[in-house]
């Protein structure tokens, strides 16, 4: 997969892995260790629709705060961001929205509404991949 043709479709993480902003932080935490993942789609209850995103670093701000997981809210903790790709987004416009915005996760849409989720890994994967400078081999190989 080519850096210059790959796009967010190509990169993104489906299924979602949701929540309900009235869950407690403690709810969201859970969730993201038991997908695997980074960041949480956050959905409103009544109608099903997103609303924002909490993430692992939302979650660490929370509890560096001293705020308890168990009795803060989701809705209280959630990043509600405009920035949103497409499943054609390409990936080095994707990365450029990241850099520029301080984003760590993208949710992508598609033509059926909310398709998935891009993080910053992805993104980096597919930018390293045409890289033509082999790592040092202290790097590369564990000691």
């Amino acid at each position: 997969m080519s850096e210059q043709t790959s796009t967010a479709a190509d990169v993104m993480r489906p299924p979602l892995t949701t929540v309900e902003q009235q869950a407690h932080v403690a709810a969201a935490a859970y969730l993201m260790k038991h997908a695997g993942t980074t960041a949480l789609m956050v959905l409103n209850s009544q109608a099903d629709q997103p609303v924002g995103i909490i993430t692992e670093a939302d979650i660490a701000r929370a509890v560096a705060d001293g705020k308890d997981v168990n009795s803060t809210r989701i809705y209280e903790l959630i990043t509600t961001r405009s920035a949103v790709i497409t499943t054609s987004t390409s990936v080095r416009d994707a990365a450029r929205l990241m850099t520029s915005g301080h984003f760590r996760h993208l949710p992508v849409t598609g033509d059926a509404g909310l398709a998935g989720i891009v993080d910053i890994t992805d993104v980096c994967r597919v930018l390293l991949e045409t890289d033509v400078y082999p790592l040092p081999v202290s790097l590369a190989q564990p000691e």
